[in-house]
Order: C-alpha cells, then sequence, then structure tokens
C-alpha cells in the first residue's frame, strides 16, 4: 500500500469498524503493520514516543473517527496539526458522522480526506482499494 515500512495508525473506539478495516486490508493483500488506537489519547501517546524501540513508530497514514470519549477526533487532530514533528503526517477522517460542519472543520484542521462510514463490510473493502491505490502512487514527508 505505502512505500516504506512505517505502519498506518487507525483511530476508532469502535472495535466492528476496525475489525471491518483490518479484514478489507487483509482482502486486498495489504499486509501494512496496522496499530490501533480506541481514542485521541490512546494514539497521541503512540505518536508520541520517540522510537521504534519504545513501541512508537511514525506512520504515513492515520484513519479517524471523530467520535470517541477521552479525546475526540477534533481534539486528536489539533493536537497532531500543531506539533511540528507530526503535523506533515496525512489524516483521512472514516466518520458515521455526515454533518457538514464536522467536514468543514476536519478540513480546517488540515484532513487529507473526509469519509462516511460505510454501512457494510463491502464499502471497507472499497475505502481500502481506493486509499491503496492512492496512497501507492502519492510521496509521502520524511518526518524525524
Amino acid at each position: 500500500m505505502m512505500r516504506n515500512g512505517s505502519p498506518l495508525l487507525i483511530v476508532e473506539d469502535n472495535e466492528t469498524d476496525v475489525q471491518c478495516l483490518k479484514e478489507a486490508f487483509e482482502k486486498q493483500g495489504i499486509t501494512k503493520s496496522i496499530v490501533t488506537a480506541w481514542n485521541g489519547e490512546e494514539a497521541l501517546t503512540y505518536l508520541k514516543r520517540e522510537s521504534p524501540e519504545q513501541g512508537g513508530g511514525i506512520p504515513n497514514l492515520i484513519l479517524l473517527d471523530l467520535n470517541m470519549p477521552i479525546m475526540n477526533g477534533f481534539e486528536f487532530l489539533e493536537a497532531v496539526k500543531s506539533d511540528d514533528r507530526l503535523k506533515a503526517i496525512p489524516v483521512v477522517v472514516l466518520t458515521s458522522s455526515t454533518s457538514k460542519i464536522d467536514m468543514n472543520d476536519s478540513y480546517q484542521n488540515c484532513v487529507a480526506g473526509y469519509i462516511e462510514k460505510p454501512l457494510d463490510p463491502e464499502g471497507y473493502l472499497e475505502i481500502v482499494r481506493v486509499l491503496s491505490q492512492y496512497w501507492s502512487l502519492n510521496y509521502l514527508p520524511t518526518i524525524n
């Protein structure tokens, strides 16, 4: 899917959605390392780790839900996009929200895309297929 060994980070509190995404990646033959965080706070903790030896690793794509407990997607975006080390990581919002306000606020926080969660597992397969095509062609910044 992507051109380097960096992981994919899924920030999502719904276990069924996470499982659907992982199965879609598997069905597409994508063997990318996937890290899951159940809320924005957990994701930030992962991202702020300084080295792979500490269990960290800067992902080259983040799939982000907006409505989560503890730290929601907007709070997470604000923290990531204000951090010079993390702000270049592409973030794609994957949410059940169809609110134009949520969409506009997401783009104001520099997301790379805004996708509505599908109603069935086959919809996840299509999302992963398109993301895979795009990100296999896209050059990503080097983050230190």
